[in-house]
């Protein structure tokens, strides 16, 4: 067996649906060395799935593409599939995520809003919050790195000016991806004319009980006794108990503090919010989550891992761009986007510091002392040049390059020292900044 070869049939292994052994199974010598891989055993299960499952999930390709891919690249090369790969990153980078946030006057829909952008009320840019009605018409208000995502800040439901009846019609819902409906206290009877408006134009909705950190802290005084998990789980199940007796089926309900994202049920939602949203816009909302603790930090760098072997792929084809002081083959271009791009999604900006520190009552200067690379600074040939020399040595193992789950792996592997450089420079790029984030991130919240 040829090493193209393993990579090919190792590569459609992962990707195929199909039944598979359940034995290991021992490789020939003819990949460099003897490697035995783990199939699906039942006792493997979920270690295979941590391990290739995952990435998959944010392959961004239909099966359909997949097969054009290989199918493009045998009969005309990289030059073949850089058509389909450009078009890929481009709906990437433009695709839109609107995400509506409802609910009852004073529920807290502003504060949440402005918490998962990471500002702080009276920010530039924030959406104004208040105990009365603010918000007369479907505001949206952009991620600030990622434009294309929207939070929209709706007017409260069941006001003289927003009757129930109307409601679903004046706010234009089909716009919206999914929809966030916060109460701050029980659920009404206008939210469920809400969520089975929204169930009939077959979008997904989300309870969030907010202002849970005041609820504790009230039951804290009055009591003497207080076990924090039973109580909410109480709030929890009344939430939960009383949609139901209101006809919603299986209402997802998230206990939260606006002011706290890290405590209580935050995690949970986004992890029901991957589960329903299609592939490319749960990468966006992914990637545009605030950096609240080291899971989704590393959740962001499995997405923008799927970003690398396209980027390596288009530099292959594009070949290398002379610039003077750069003696690598590959194209500067493409490393030094792709660098900011992993930069800004990984907030590591220094607006992005900023808002953290705000957040996490830091002064920003704190955790920029923690930030050890290069990287976050201009991105210069010479900044590529040292980067190289930290990765030159590194070599790109077969299981590596199949477990992200490269569509046509085995015959790009062998397109030239062009995808190869590329491909080593944006990993080893995306694992320095990745260890940035993540001692930010310990540095704000005092965590390990």
């Amino acid at each position: 067996m040829t090493l193209s070869s393993f990579y090919l049939i190792y590569s459609l292994w992962l990707l195929s649906p199909c039944e598979r052994r359940t034995e290991p199974v021992t490789l020939d010598s003819d990949v460099n060395k003897t490697r035995t891989l783990l199939i699906d055993s039942p006792q493997s299960r979920k270690q295979r799935r941590d391990q290739t499952a995952e990435p998959s999930k944010y392959s961004f390709f239909s099966e359909e593409e997949l097969k054009s891919l290989k199918s493009d690249y045998e009969t005309g090369g990289l030059e073949k599939v850089t058509p389909l790969i450009q078009s890929k990153v481009k709906e990437l980078d433009n695709t839109e995520l609107n995400i509506a946030v409802t609910g009852e006057t004073g529920a807290g829909k502003s504060t949440f809003i402005n918490a998962m952008r990471e500002l702080l009320s009276g920010d530039e840019g924030a959406a104004e919050t208040g105990t009365t009605e603010i918000t007369m018409e479907p505001t949206g208000y952009k991620h600030p790195n990622l434009p294309n995502v929207k939070l929209w800040d709706l007017p409260g439901i069941g006001t003289k000016r927003f009757p129930a009846d109307k409601y679903l019609r004046e706010m234009k819902f089909k716009r919206y991806d999914f929809f966030i409906i916060i109460s701050h206290c029980r659920f009404t009877e206008n939210d469920v004319k809400l969520a089975k408006g929204i169930k009939r134009l077959g979008k997904n909705f989300y309870f969030i009980r907010s202002k849970i950190d005041n609820d504790l802290r009230s039951m804290r005084k009055e009591r003497r006794k207080f076990n924090e998990e039973e109580e909410l789980e109480k709030i929890r199940s009344h939430c939960v108990r009383s949609l139901e007796e209101a006809e919603i089926q299986s209402p997802s309900v998230f206990l939260i503090s606006n002011f706290d994202l890290n405590l209580y049920d935050f995690n949970l939602l986004n992890a029901a919010l991957e589960d329903d949203l299609p592939s490319i816009k749960k990468s966006v909302y992914i990637l545009a989550l605030p950096n609240l603790n080291l899971e989704i930090v590393q959740r962001k760098k499995e997405v923008l891992k799927k970003r690398v072997w396209m980027l390596a792929a288009l530099s292959g084809a594009l070949g290398a761009v002379p610039v003077p002081g750069f003696s690598l083959g590959c194209d500067i271009g493409i490393l030094i986007g792709g660098i900011i791009y992993f930069r800004k999604c990984l907030c590591l900006d220094d607006a992005s510091l900023q808002r953290l520190a705000n957040r996490a009552g830091k002064p920003v200067e704190d955790l920029k002392a923690v930030v050890k690379t290069p990287l976050v600074g201009e991105i210069t040939p010479d900044i590529i040049n040292r980067l190289s020399w930290g990765v030159a040595a590194v070599a790109i193992s077969a299981l590596e390059l199949a477990l992200d789950i490269i569509p046509v792996i085995g015959s790009i592997f062998g397109a030239g020292s062009s995808f190869l450089m590329t491909y080593k420079l944006l990993s080893g790029a995306l694992d320095d900044l990745t260890e940035n984030a993540q001692r930010v991130v310990k540095a704000a919240f005092d965590t390990d």
